[in-house]
């Protein structure tokens, strides 16, 4: 067994990415396509999400995870199973080891959902990691040490805000408002004042280009097409950055209030660390413009995002392997 593979897997609710040592393997999409009657899948990924709001009523494409955990338990250990062989090849002569990230404070049950999806794909060990943890060592902050770190990871199905020491969590909090509820504010924000019907991906596609955490001095804007609430047919609307702002402003307010918690939580000691060294904010959503400013002035420590916020957590979760021991004794399966 000289020859098994050390995989580390981010199993996230919009991305799921595998990465062995240093190298990203695979970046793919959590979204798969089946043919309903038959509960099969006939794409995944990037293929599939292209096919989103684009199929006959015959397929449904799907996103196996929620918030973070798996929905979808059959689908989510297909989607597994093909990007492994995509990576070790057809034949799992030497099954590799995985280590997963999973959400902070997930249950017991959510965990071992994870694990058994991980087996069934053909790994021959899986153990788990806690997100906030694996993006901490991701960015080489100095978890090790017993000092405070501080980190947000804002993914597409949950933020998780975690004070780190010791290889260790501290405190922390995980909150449903993450990329997801920002693109359903902006979906409620278009339908309530222009009467006008969008999908997820349209609401993204407005976040991306034109949206920020701040209102904007030099607004942009962007024309959009949706469904007439009334009438059905097609209809142009035309969104500036600010309205963008204003439609995301109370998942924002969510994003806030659970990084508050957590600084509740935490002892006076870390707390000083945490004003020295600033906050690490990470995950796709991280890239919303002007959102480390935003958290700066709402919670009154310095908030940066890291170099690598889309890839660090599963960079730190195939670090985790040199780790291990101290992870799994600080959390327990």
């Amino acid at each position: 067994m000289a020859f098994s593979r050390e995989l580390g897997v981010d199993l996230g609710t919009f991305n799921i990415q595998i990465a062995e040592g240093s190298q990203i393997l695979v970046q793919e999409p959590t979204v798969v396509a089946i043919v309903v009657d038959e509960m099969k899948m006939v794409e995944y990924g990037t293929t599939a999400l292209g096919m989103m709001g684009r199929v006959p009523e015959s397929i449904e494409v799907i996103r196996p995870l929620r918030n973070g955990v798996i929905a979808e338990y059959e689908l989510t250990e297909i989607l597994l199973k093909e990007l492994i062989k995509k990576v070790t090849g057809p034949t799992l002569f030497f099954k590799p080891k995985v280590l997963i990230s999973v959400p902070y404070g997930i249950t017991s049950v959510e965990r071992r959902a994870v694990q058994e999806a991980g087996l069934g794909a053909g790994a021959r060990e899986v153990n788990w990691i806690p997100q906030p943890l694996a993006a901490a060592l991701g960015v080489d902050l100095p978890i090790n040490t017993p000092t405070g770190n501080m980190i947000i990871c804002m993914g597409g199905g949950t933020t998780q805000a975690a004070v780190i020491s010791m290889t260790g969590i501290v405190s922390a909090e995980t909150s449903q408002a993450a990329g997801l509820k920002l693109d359903e504010a902006i979906i409620s924000y278009v339908r309530k004042k222009y009467g006008l019907v969008i999908g997820q991906p349209t609401a993204e596609l407005l976040k991306l280009r034109i949206g920020a955490a701040l209102p904007a001095e030099e607004e942009k804007t962007m024309e959009i097409q949706g469904q007439d609430q009334v009438t059905g047919l097609p209809k142009p609307a035309t969104l500036t950055t600010n309205e963008v702002v204003d439609a995301m402003q109370q998942p924002l307010e969510e994003i806030v209030t659970t990084a508050q918690r957590v600084l509740e939580k935490t002892p006076p000691e870390l707390i000083s660390d945490i004003i020295d060294r600033g906050v690490a904010i990470c995950g796709g959503t991280s890239l919303l413009k002007g959102l480390d400013k935003y958290l700066t002035v709402a919670l009154g420590i310095p908030a940066y995002v890291v170099e690598n916020p889309v890839t660090c957590t599963v960079e730190g979760t195939a670090k985790g392997f040199a780790l291990l021991d101290v992870i799994l004794r600080n959390h327990p399966n």
